[in-house]
């Protein structure tokens, strides 16, 4: 013991000596022996990032860390960075790991440091709870662009396309055909495809049944017994009715009290010529079809709409008809009718469009594309499309809980349009989704969830472990 203390006396003799020694010969200190104090009189030629980086900077700044940009002399040397207290772990808690201080999925059962020389951040019980939330720092949410978007109700335009073709309104077709033995006097310069106006000649007629009931007819009105009775005419004039003799004949024939040999047949409306069966000198047989015309002014277009997709149509819906004769141009129309009955082989419904056509550009089996907007009644509930993350069995969304919070959560879906789709289920209004990098969330919710069954099971492994031994030991 006297030993010991002896030994302390003299080294602490030789510590005052060799220190007042210093004293005497380093006082005042230079300034190569303290970079510190020197590099505050001297002005930095530029300053560069403190991990080394290959980033530069004319005047002081942070980078994405908050840590200071470090200056370069002249010399070729930069300050050296001020020592920063390390994180102590907290000894009150109980550490699950230590993971990667820039956020990467990386972690570690004891500590260590990353390629930069920072230090692995610890994990302690209970930060790490099983809640699904996914914590990202802030400096990530930048790099990674997260942005989300509030939920609202909005009224969802959704598009049925199908494709379809123009057809003929069946109420705007009319046929000029004889009741009686006929013969073709003449016909007029009216061919297939010549537009005609209502009353416009088309030929003239003979028939031995319309003379005879022309003069019939005329007998009996200028009878100077009954002739002053419209009653007994009545019949005869029904008579000429029923032959389909026009009633412009019948009341020239009323006026000049003549009856003619040959009869004057006209178009019976507005239209255009699809069928020419008449010619001059032919023998028309009662029924025969010797003009055929159709208005076009109004037409059909007849849309295959896919099975899927009826539930979201309904009758009085506007539709947009666009013809692949004419890029660039629309007509609008509105369901009519629903035909009720699906195509067993192409599983469609055929669907009926009436549509204006004034300037006659739409003809009968004119192919067109038809987009049929079937927005919902009232507005719902809905996210952008890019929130959904879907599987094909599973649908969810990344709810922004706040101070980079982000909460996995289940959703189910109803209607679609191009850009939002309904959500029935899951989420209520006012709540914030991810919209932006929401992929790259979930992929670290799952890593986070990997990592976890990992470490339970490397918990469960030694138990399994010293069970396995303690039965070979006995």
């Amino acid at each position: 013991m006297n030993t010991l203390r002896l030994l302390a006396t003299v080294a602490l003799g030789a510590g005052l000596g060799l220190g007042g020694l210093w004293s005497i010969q380093t006082s005042p200190p230079s300034l190569h022996a303290n970079p510190a104090v020197a590099a505050t009189d001297r002005v930095p030629l530029y300053y560069r990032e403190p991990s080394g980086a290959p980033a530069w900077s004319a005047t002081p700044k942070k980078d994405d860390q908050g840590r200071d940009y470090l200056p370069v002399y002249d010399d070729g040397q930069a300050a050296p960075e001020p020592a920063k207290p390390k994180q102590q772990a907290d000894s009150t808690r109980k550490i699950l790991y230590y993971r990667n201080p820039m956020g990467l999925p990386d972690t570690s059962p004891t500590p260590k440091k990353d390629p930069m020389g920072m230090d692995y951040v610890p994990v302690y019980e209970g930060d790490d709870a099983d809640d699904g939330v996914v914590k990202l720092s802030p400096g990530k949410i930048q790099r990674t662009g997260v942005r989300s978007t509030p939920v609202e109700r909005r009224t969802l335009h959704m598009a049925v396309k199908a494709p379809g073709t123009i057809q003929l309104d069946e109420r705007r077709v009319s046929v000029i055909a004889m009741r009686a033995e006929s013969f073709v006097q003449k016909v007029a310069d009216v061919t297939t495809g010549t537009r005609v106006k209502a009353g416009q000649p088309l030929m003239e007629i003979y028939s031995s049944a319309v003379a005879a009931a022309a003069a019939e007819y005329l007998s009996t009105i200028n009878s100077n017994i009954v002739g002053g009775n419209a009653t007994y005419g009545r019949g005869s004039r029904q008579r000429l009715t029923n032959l389909d003799v026009p009633e412009p004949v019948i009341a020239a024939m009323e006026k000049s009290r003549i009856a003619p040999v040959t009869v004057q047949w006209s178009a019976p409306r507005d239209g255009i010529v699809l069928e020419r069966n008449a010619i001059e000198g032919m023998r028309a047989n009662p029924g025969d079809v010797l003009f055929r015309i159709a208005d076009i002014s109004v037409v059909w277009a007849l849309v295959d709409v896919a099975e899927r997709d009826l539930g979201s149509i309904a009758v009085g819906q506007p539709v947009t008809i666009r013809a692949r004769s004419f890029p660039g141009r629309s007509f609008n129309g509105a369901i009519a009718v629903i035909y009720p009955q699906v195509n067993k082989d192409t599983r469609t419904a055929r669907v009926r469009i009436e549509l204006a056509n004034p300037d006659l550009a739409l003809l009968p089996d004119m192919y067109v594309d038809a987009e049929i907007d079937t927005a919902a009644s009232a507005p719902v509930l809905a996210v952008p499309s890019d929130a959904v993350l879907d599987t094909g069995s599973r649908q969810a969304v990344l709810v922004d809980k706040g101070d980079g919070r982000y909460e996995p959560r289940a959703v189910k879906l109803g209607l679609r349009s191009a850009s939002y789709v309904e959500v029935r289920d899951g989420l209520s209004d006012g709540e914030a989704v991810v919209t932006s990098a929401n992929f790259l969330i979930d992929a670290e919710s799952n890593l986070k969830a990997a990592l976890k069954s990992f470490a339970e099971a490397g918990d469960a492994q030694p138990a399994a472990g010293g069970h396995a031994g303690m039965g070979e030991h006995q």
